[in-house]
């Protein structure tokens, strides 16, 4: 049984006498309006997305040293034609009303942006760094400032797609951007050479931010653009979190504390990602502690089995009773946060 209504469905209640053409029409009209929540994961659109994660592989992390040597002018002309075609591609497909597929490439488009600021900056001679870090693959394995400007067009390049292709899968490029730009900051802010205490100090106050700036955005667009940002800011902020080290028992029960908190935000705004990675946190948290207790007893597989038990029943509830807990939540907040906070999804 399916959720999904259009046109179609409405004329059939209309010639059936259940919905005047009047009341079909208002219908449609205020249905066309609401917010997209949910997606539709057909085969052909599983396809759609598999091939645009291909090429953005291609032309991404997995470009090899052969093509830094073909030149910086025709690494220049063949991002700028990438970029040129896929977005033609792109628009002409959205006037068909492929809004997914068109939406898709409007990404790739975007995630080849980097590479093309890349070639300038060498063509220009304004290349930050030395020429042993002159390798384009290095941007997606190494953490540093000279970076930021193919990071900032990365991002500017994704609001203007947005423009012309509205579908959120363009966030992505640009919430990788940001999470690059998150560790890539650390330089600018703490000078060089920097530690990685510092680097994850900066990612942690980068994924906070970003979260809050996702969190104005959510529910307040037609499509759901804060889901990419809300994944790009909790991979900065926890990943920052974990990786600290908190060298007393208490950071660590604060630590476990802060991820309960990311599993209540799931609760309120219904976003199962908050879910996932506070689950991943209390999950190591309890580990740590089966860890220390149960380290040479036949009893620690066991332990950690039923925590991995424990973490499947907490999703169970959640599926269950998710409308009456958000509900409940939201109504112990105050006035003013609950303004800030998006509607509630099914």
């Amino acid at each position: 049984m399916t959720e999904r209504f259009d046109a179609k469905d409405l004329a059939r209640a209309v010639d059936a006498g259940i919905l005047q053409p009047s009341q079909a029409h208002a219908l449609l009209g205020f249905l066309r309006q609401q917010p997209e929540t949910r997606a539709s994961f057909q085969l052909a659109h599983v396809a759609f997305y598999c091939g645009a994660l291909l090429i953005m592989a291609a032309m991404g992390w997995l470009l090899t040293e052969a093509w830094m040597r073909i030149g910086d002018s025709a690494l220049l002309a063949i991002a700028l034609l990438y970029i040129a075609l896929l977005s033609a591609l792109g628009i002409a497909l959205q006037r068909r009303g492929q809004l997914i597929a068109a939406g898709v490439l409007g990404a790739v488009a975007v995630s080849i942006v980097p590479l093309a600021v890349f070639a300038i900056e060498r063509l220009l001679g304004w290349w930050p760094l030395d020429d042993a870090q002159g390798n384009y693959h290095q941007y997606f394995t190494y953490v540093q400032g000279g970076w930021l400007v193919m990071e900032a067009a990365t991002v500017l390049a994704g609001l203007l797609m947005l423009r012309l292709i509205p579908f959120p899968f363009i966030v992505m490029p640009m919430a990788i951007a940001l999470w690059f730009m998150s560790m890539d900051l650390s330089e600018w802010v703490y000078g060089s050479p920097f530690s990685w205490e510092q680097r994850r100090t900066v990612s942690l106050w980068f994924g906070l931010g970003l979260l809050l700036v996702c969190l104005l955005v959510d529910g307040r667009t037609r499509r759901d653009y804060a889901f990419w940002g809300y994944l790009a800011g909790l991979a900065a902020f926890w990943g920052g979190l974990t990786l600290m080290d908190s060298g007393s028992e208490w950071g660590k029960a604060l630590y476990c504390l802060i991820n309960l908190g990311l599993m209540a935000v799931a609760v309120v705004l219904r976003r199962p990602v908050f879910m996932v990675f506070g689950a991943l946190g209390v999950a190591a948290y309890l580990g740590y502690l089966s860890y220390e207790v149960f380290a040479e007893s036949l009893l620690f597989p066991v332990v950690l089995t039923l925590i991995g038990l424990g973490v499947i029943g907490l999703g169970l509830v959640y599926q269950k009773h998710r409308e009456g807990m958000s509900t409940r939540l939201r109504a112990h907040l105050p006035a003013r946060l609950q303004q800030l906070l998006p509607g509630l999804r099914r």
